[in-house]
């Protein structure tokens, strides 16, 4: 997987056009979220099997195990390298724990912040150092 020449903008341009798009379990979540960039920067869509197939998070997890994965950090695993997080840069994608344990939720690293959907709307951040897993793009 290659990321365009203009990934940059591209990325940008996604972020900002994503920035008050409502949180919603199979349509836009974090995992979503995350997917999105990816395609934005790359052309390609690691999540398009799971798009508007569920509706809550107990869903999209058996949706997921059903193919192998115990999370969705798991899938993003299977289709990016995975990496330290001390080694992540601009565009890569990051996983902090959430929810349950074992469970994450993703994002796009941003220098030392990770931009991160939020449950109730909108976009947040945390620290990088708050990362358990990171993937490159």
């Amino acid at each position: 997987m290659n990321r365009y020449s203009f990934w940059q903008s591209a990325l940008l341009d996604y972020v900002e056009e994503n920035k008050a798009r409502p949180f919603v379990w199979g349509a836009f979540d974090c995992a979503l979220f995350a997917a999105g960039a990816v395609a934005a920067m790359t052309g390609e869509d690691i999540a398009s099997g799971y798009r508007g197939r569920y509706t809550t998070l107990a869903g999209g997890l058996r949706l997921l195990k059903r193919d192998g994965f115990a999370s969705h950090a798991d899938l993003a695993a299977a289709h990016l390298p995975e990496i330290h997080p001390s080694q992540a840069q601009v565009g890569d994608i990051a996983a902090v724990p959430a929810h349950d344990a074992g469970l994450f939720a993703l994002g796009i690293v941003q220098g030392e912040r990770i931009i991160l959907l939020r449950e109730e709307g909108g976009l947040g951040s945390a620290d990088l150092l708050e990362a358990a897993r990171a993937f490159r793009v």
